[in-house]
């Protein structure tokens, strides 16, 4: 019974974070504010609408999609900017095709690029992760011939294998931090082409 009502609260929980308005916030919504905001946050206009007239649809109230569309329309050139683009692709974050035809290439570009970096700073970040579960290796292998578990020439065998490894992830590590220089290089460059002009 115990675990029935865990299970239940998590759905809860879960159900609750999906909200995308409360009820009260329902009752007293601005729709084109609200369209103009989900337009400047980039959010899928099918989904996103969806996901409001469940919430409000709850709490008794219509969700006004005229509205909520011309202001969605509004916010998007907030969004589809090449430096938010660059923004939006640097946090790994998706897009949703959303801009405009003469919005979207200028965006795409300043996506791809930090799209790049936001994969090179991985690929870094997950051989740093190896090379610290090959330390732990060497580090059981070295309490093993410690405590005489095991044949000292086996352990040494083992640990001198997964130093080499370390040394080629160090290698690789090296040649990527060049190339993510090089990407930030591109990244500066694009901020300074596209930033505002007074």
């Amino acid at each position: 019974m115990r675990i029935q009502t865990v299970l239940t609260l998590i759905a809860c929980l879960v159900l609750s974070s999906c909200q995308t308005l409360s009820k009260e916030e329902c009752a007293v919504a601005d729709w084109r504010v609200i369209g103009e905001q989900d337009g400047a946050a980039g959010y899928n206009p099918q989904d996103r609408f969806a996901r409001h007239v469940k919430a409000c649809t709850k709490a008794g109230v219509a969700a006004d999609q005229t509205l909520w569309y011309q202001g969605y329309q509004q916010g998007l050139p907030r969004y589809c900017t090449p430096l938010n683009g660059l923004t939006v692709g640097s946090q790994g974050q998706s897009y949703a095709n959303v801009c405009p035809i003469d919005l979207d290439p200028g965006f795409r570009e300043g996506y791809d690029l930090g799209r790049i970096y936001h994969q090179k700073k991985g690929e870094i970040s997950s051989m740093e992760s190896r090379i610290s579960s090959i330390e732990q290796e060497i580090r059981a292998d070295e309490e093993l011939v410690r405590t005489g578990k095991i044949d000292p020439r086996e352990a040494y065998s083992r640990i001198d294998a997964n130093r080499w490894k370390i040394r080629d992830l160090e290698r690789d590590i090296g040649r990527s931090q060049s190339d993510l220089r090089r990407i930030e290089d591109d990244m500066d460059n694009f901020r300074y082409s596209n930033a505002p002009r007074t």
